[in-house]
């Protein structure tokens, strides 16, 4: 019986296989009009996956077959074309052919959104091969793709995802135009784009979505990009009260602040209650905290590249926000349609009003405004203006009163040679101020840091696996470091300038992107950036040239006093200095989701900020550097690991990273830094390391998504004696810096219940920070008077919080007019009494020493009321 059946088979395969058919194909011919008629002259049936589409055109030449027989069909469809066919029984599989060792296609594009602006870190992902890239800084993508039909996924949080399926037979541009989501918050399933872009050679960077950033629980519920990256590895925050944050071990003096591409210098609202950034009104933030590209240069921790959108170029919209003790409105739309934009944002605080109908005598409000305007002069060209303006009000019960902001106008003009070459032109200015008043003592001080600056980039493609960054900028400072005026007609105080001080900085750089195979990425650059400290003003000269001596006697550092000095006039150069900043970074490409990577850069710092306390303070002091003051000077080394899982459902970013500052600034014991017209008197030059291990796991996708963030790393500070006899600072020994966070641990998450709730969490722990306490006392007169440990050698409590937070939406369906949602938050839900400072007194009732814990933040709850239409 089988031998029976057998022949059969064989018979039947026999007589399939011999019967001639005619058949002709051409460019015009589709999958499905070729199968059309196979199937009307035999008896065979087409199986097929969905990669393969049937209304699709695959074959590229005329061609008249007659009278031949299926397996000679076959057999010479096979030798041309990009699909291979095979014959089991009856049937006849279709499938994408792929050709081993042969060039892959490039399949390029561009994603832009409805202002026609970049769309930058979108995920581009292709499902067929689960492979993917992330949109650059252009908003342009590369895949290697072989022959064959793709189906193309686009996703940006904020954005509707696209789908479009593509047939790759040669190199093929496609480029998307994305749709803004307005109810990307109530969607059930959430795609980020923050799966691992593995073969970028970028590192070290931390990037939120806005939508990310806006889910986030925080004070008041107030959205706070600049809170936000406390979030992530690597980056810890300056104090309970301050927007200032810490990027490895580094000072907040140490981070250069971007808007528009102009320096900020302050950047906290309310003593750090909010930061500068107004969520509504900005488009991305990029924090970047080792491998460096070539075009950053000045701060030796990280750089932090905020952007501001641009307007509607088809409607008006306004969208705004009321909370508890501050709100904001937003208004956007064309100058002349499809051609230019105005996009103009407010926000002001109103806690004062409140304080009013107390007893409190004392008063605390801020206001910002932020401006773009956007004009296309052609196909080619476009200028663009962006402006901010902020301001603080501060009094205490008529004790004192401060004021205090930031002032930044940017233009650019970026103009489009071809679609390999285009440059982007921008001048710049910059100031921050600060004023004091003192009634009672009767006197006011004013200081100010103004820049005016320029650059000129240019982004070069000189083909698919090399391209080109380089340009040149010039940055004019002018510090004003004090202005002290009586305050009233029975003033004590005279009128004093101290000296200001005029410096230029000056750099050009290269930067170079090679593919150097499909695996092998490099990214390498070189900064040559130049500082000259400028005249006029009078320099102190020194005996042997040290403006701070050594008292063996009392085994402590003291101001040395003053020979003479020499008077440089204005403009005349009182130092220079030059540096090169090389700057290397390589991925490896293990595969399509796994990947290695490495960097290395030198980046020098030429002005410091003048503190002795750990969090930035509004009245602080910058000054240039100068015969006393080196550059500091950082090299900094970093390796990781990344990878995607189940899909890009899940990504893991592990890095070690090594960082050592030479020419750190150190403080002597007692250093008086205010009103001090010869700094250099107080102030020795150290050095500064940093090393550690950052970890960042993340789910990205669905209705539950999140991140989990931890840091383990040290940060250490010496300042050596400048001879045998000399201790330094600590004996010499390395210490702690007061920004070292043993351990960090962040955990977010965020839960979409429905299209009306949505909710999340974000717990923080932190090692406290290293602190001086004393471990002694001696007698003083009737006083008891404590004696200090070697410095930073112990540290505050722990810090941790938890914040949750939920956002409302009473009518997600609703797409026109009036659109609104509500978002409530508690930050430190459980209360947790975090130490701010610890003071040791001594009690004046009992005369018993004590230490006394300050705390700023207890619970905090919030609400906010947002709307747009």
């Amino acid at each position: 019986m089988k031998h029976i059946i057998s022949t059969c088979f064989f018979l039947f395969s026999w007589c399939v296989f011999s019967q001639n058919i005619n058949v002709t194909v051409d460019q015009t011919v589709t999958l499905k009009d070729f199968f059309k008629q196979i199937e009307n002259q035999t008896d065979f049936k087409f199986a097929y996956t969905d990669q393969i589409n049937i209304s699709q055109k695959y074959f590229t030449h005329k061609k008249t077959y007659k009278n031949i027989e299926i397996k000679q069909l076959i057999n010479e469809l096979n030798k041309t074309g990009t699909i291979q066919f095979s014959v089991v029984g009856n049937n006849i599989f279709v499938k994408q052919k792929v050709t081993k060792g042969a060039q892959k296609n490039k399949l390029t594009g561009q994603l832009i959104d409805e202002n026609r602006e970049p769309v930058i870190g979108a995920n581009v992902y292709i499902s067929e091969i689960e492979t993917g890239a992330t949109t650059d800084k252009n908003g342009k993508y590369t895949i290697d793709l072989d022959n064959g039909t793709y189906t193309v996924l686009v996703s940006y949080v904020g954005y509707k995802n696209k789908k479009k399926q593509v047939t790759v037979s040669d190199d093929t541009k496609i480029d998307f135009s994305m749709e803004s989501d307005s109810h990307e918050l109530e969607q059930i399933v959430i795609t980020t784009s923050k799966a691992v872009d593995v073969k970028n050679t970028q590192m070290s960077v931390n990037k939120l979505s806005m939508a990310e950033i806006k889910r986030l629980p925080t004070a008041m519920g107030e959205p706070d990009p600049l809170k936000s990256l406390l979030t992530l590895p690597g980056v810890t925050n300056a104090g309970e009260a301050s927007s200032g944050f810490n990027v490895r071990g580094g000072a907040a003096d140490q981070n250069l602040i971007l808007l528009d591409g102009a320096p900020v210098y302050g950047d906290s609202h309310m003593f750090g209650f909010f930061s500068i950034f107004n969520a509504d009104v900005v488009s991305g933030l990029d924090l970047y905290k080792g491998g460096i590209p070539s075009k950053f240069g000045g701060r030796v921790s990280s750089v932090l590249d905020v952007t501001q959108q641009t307007g509607d170029l088809n409607e008006y919209k306004i969208n705004g926000g009321i909370g508890l003790i501050s709100s904001r409105l937003l208004v956007q739309g064309p100058l002349k349609k499809d051609v230019g934009s105005f996009i103009v944002a407010g926000r002001a605080s109103y806690a004062h009003l409140f304080l009013k109908l107390t007893d409190i005598k004392s008063s605390v409000m801020f206001y910002d405004i932020n401006a773009k305007l956007n004009y296309r002069l052609g196909t080619n060209n476009t200028i663009a203006f962006s402006g901010y303006l902020g301001n603080d009000i501060f009094d205490i019960n008529n004790f004192f009163a401060s004021t205090y902001g930031n002032t930044m106008g940017t233009f650019s003009w970026k103009h489009k040679f071809s679609e390999k070459l285009n440059t982007n032109l921008s001048v710049f200015y910059s100031d921050y101020k600060f004023n004091l008043q003192i009634p009672f003592q009767k006197f006011e001080w004013d200081s100010k840091i103004t820049n005016y600056g320029l650059k000129y980039n240019w982004n070069h493609t000189i083909s698919d696996n090399f391209k080109l960054n380089y340009g040149i900028d010039g940055l004019y400072y002018d510090f004003n470091p004090g202005t002290v005026r009586p305050y009233g007609v029975n003033s004590q105080y005279n009128y004093n300038q101290l000296d200001k001080k005029y410096a230029l900085e000056t750099s050009a750089y290269l930067d170079v992107e090679n593919q150097i195979t499909e695996k092998l990425n490099l990214r390498y650059g070189l900064r040559y950036s130049t500082f000259y400290r400028l005249g006029g003003e009078s320099i102190s000269t020194y005996e042997n040239g040290e403006a701070v001596v050594y008292n063996p006697l009392y085994h402590i550092y003291e101001e040395a006093t003053p020979t003479g000095s020499t008077y440089y006039g204005k403009g005349k150069t009182i130092s220079k200095f030059n540096n090169l900043e090389p700057r290397l970074a390589l991925s490896y490409a293990f595969n399509d989701e796994t990947s290695v990577k490495a960097s290395y850069n030198r980046m020098a710092q030429y002005i410091h900020m003048l503190s002795n306390t750990r969090a930035p303070l509004p009245m602080t002091i910058w000054t240039p550097s100068g015969p006393f003051t080196k550059p500091q000077m950082l090299d900094q080394y970093a390796v990781g690991f990344f990878k995607n899982f189940k899909e890009r459902e899940y990504s893991f970013e592990g890095e070690l990273f090594y960082k050592k500052i030479k020419n750190r600034i150190d403080y002597i014991d007692g250093a008086n830094l205010l009103g001090n017209n010869n700094i250099e008197q107080d102030i020795l030059n150290g050095e500064a390391r940093s090393y550690g291990m950052e970890l960042l796991y993340r789910k990205n996708t669905g209705r539950f998504t999140g991140w989990v963030a931890y840091t383990l790393s040290k940060a250490e500070q010496r300042t050596p004696g400048r001879t045998p006899q000399e201790p330094g600072i600590a004996n010499g020994d390395w210490y702690l810096s007061g920004y070292d966070k043993l351990h960090n641990l962040n955990i977010t998450a965020n839960y979409e219940f429905n299209a009306k709730w949505s909710f999340n969490a974000n717990f923080t722990l932190q090692s406290g920070q290293p602190v001086t306490y004393p471990n002694g006392y001696y007698e003083f007169g009737e006083r008891y008077v404590p004696n200090y440990t070697l410095r930073n050698s112990s540290r505050l409590p722990a810090y941790h919080h938890l914040d949750i937070g939920a956002t409302y939406t009473p009518k997600p369906d609703k797409k026109k007019g009036w659109q609104s949602y509500w978002v409530f938050s508690i930050y430190n839900l459980y209360n947790r009494q975090n130490a701010a400072s610890m003071m040791f007194s001594q009690n004046n009732n009992t005369g018993v020493n004590e230490s006394k814990q300050l705390s700023i933040y207890g619970l905090v709850p919030g609400v906010s009321y947002n709307f747009k239409f």
